[in-house]
């Protein structure tokens, strides 16, 4: 049997809540918002477009963020306290509710929506609202998607390094991996085999930028803050001899061409 969401949350005031599901404009991801700036995500949960009004003064609002597909996770619930009659802009003043915090980044449901209003009275759709899963704690991407799905950007590295099964995941494989600068597609292919190994090596990224790699070293940090992301192409042991890393680095510089197009000097 189905855990719906009002099972857990046993909102009382349904005609006077509305629940708003916010998912990505075709520019901006709101998952990556929530991971970031959760601040900003509330001005996404509270804004008015042009002469709509999302909420009136007094109603509940639960906003969710799409994770992906039909999976959504709770961020918040707030009453709506004040209308600034506002449109095209954030529209209103608000009070967390705060008997809810502790589901806040925790609760994932399905749900299918079925309709392009993206902002629905709670009576039509907290019946479709599955529970998923509750997390033990707040929802931050740290799940480890094997090597080969590794595809971050500098923010996500930052934030994801030094979590406990991304930590041992990287500090204990050697491996070749790839940089690309998703500004102007343009990429650098480096192999860590020291030590801490991927770890250790991605570490210095996230220190410097460059890593003390002469050919990075003319970005600025910020540039590179926003721009480059982190792959890995190949995985090995820590027992393999480094010597085979160092061979199989070369031989993706040489197909992906990145001594001629890319940022390898050498």
């Amino acid at each position: 049997m189905s855990i719906l969401l009002n099972d857990i949350l046993n909102l009382k005031n349904l005609e006077n809540t509305k629940i708003r599901f916010n998912q990505s404009n075709g520019v901006t991801d709101p998952i990556k918002i929530f991971k970031e700036n959760k601040k900003e995500l509330l001005d996404w949960q509270f804004w008015n477009y042009a002469q709509k009004k999302s909420y009136y003064e007094g109603q509940i609002a639960v906003g969710f963020v799409r994770v992906e597909g039909d999976k959504w996770l709770l961020f918040d619930i707030s009453l709506v306290t004040r209308d600034l009659n506002k449109y095209n802009a954030v529209g209103y003043e608000f009070k967390t509710l705060t008997e809810y915090e502790k589901y806040f980044g925790r609760i994932i449901i399905e749900f299918k929506n079925k309709s392009q209003n993206m902002v629905r009275n709670s009576n039509s759709v907290l019946n479709d609202c599955r529970i998923l899963q509750i997390l033990e704690d707040a929802f931050d991407n740290d799940v480890f998607p094997g090597y080969e799905n590794v595809n971050l950007s500098w923010r996500d590295l930052q934030r994801i390094l030094n979590k406990g099964v991304w930590q041992t995941a990287l500090e204990n494989q050697k491996g070749v991996y790839l940089i690309t600068d998703k500004k102007n597609g343009k990429m650098y292919v480096g192999s860590a085999y020291g030590t801490n190994m991927l770890h250790g090596r991605w570490s210095h990224y996230i220190r410097s930028g460059h890593g003390g790699n002469e050919e990075l070293k003319n970005f600025e940090f910020d540039y590179i803050k926003e721009n480059f992301h982190y792959s890995i192409l190949d995985i090995y042991k820590s027992t393999i001899d480094d010597n085979v890393i160092i061979k199989r680095e070369s031989w993706w510089k040489n197909t992906l061409q990145t001594r001629n197009f890319g940022y390898n000097k050498n």
